[in-house]
């Protein structure tokens, strides 16, 4: 049932792949830029007000930050990227950690894209999204902070975005409408991740 999800707990952070846990389970990925609005998403979709930082200062997840759901399941939220005032070098580390997770890692089912509802659809978003398709993955884009605007703006985008991963990626990435601050789509989202993860 995807309400395990509410149990998530922190588990650990890793800076490279020698720190990751066993390769086994099942784990779903969440990427986003750093102000899309992915740890909000995370609270909502755990019904927890802290388990991912909500950072007034965007770019603080600097690793990769494991939250087990259970022994078997865990949510994986990747390093955020557009504001962290990092080195070159750290941004580098971290794409070539990312890269590397992504081709190899057998534990991995799924990718949640986060992005801002007004803002849909950059660059980094689409390199995320083309990870997954490549490694044969599923991914679904949740267009968060959707109560910033009125129900048919939300319903605009929501088929042009649609359109357009369709267009880019086939049938592979399915999108949704989602707001932690109104709960909107939290229910359809955990339905995804927990089929993902095993937990129906």
């Amino acid at each position: 049932m995807s309400l395990l999800i509410e149990r998530a707990q922190y588990h650990l952070s890793a800076h490279n792949m020698g720190q990751l846990p066993p390769d086994e389970g099942s784990e779903v990925a969440f990427a986003g830029r750093s102000n899309a609005g992915k740890s909000s998403a995370l609270n909502a979709l755990t019904r927890q007000n802290s388990l991912a930082r909500v950072s007034k200062t965007p770019g603080r997840t600097q690793q990769l930050v494991f939250f087990q759901v259970t022994p078997d399941a865990h949510l994986v939220d990747l390093p955020g990227y557009g504001y962290a005032k990092v080195p070159l070098d750290l941004q580098a580390h971290w794409q070539a950690f990312i890269d590397r997770y992504f081709r190899t890692r057998e534990a991995l089912k799924g990718l949640v894209v986060v992005m801002d509802i007004r803002h849909p659809l950059k660059d980094y978003d689409r390199q995320m999204l083309a990870y997954a398709v490549q490694r044969g993955l599923p991914a679904h884009a949740l267009l968060t902070k959707a109560d910033k605007l009125s129900r048919s703006q939300q319903m605009q985008t929501l088929q042009k975005v649609r359109k357009e991963l369709h267009s880019s990626f086939g049938d592979t990435v399915s999108v949704q409408v989602f707001s932690g601050a109104a709960r909107t789509g939290v229910d359809e989202a955990r339905g995804i991740i927990g089929g993902w993860l095993g937990l129906a």
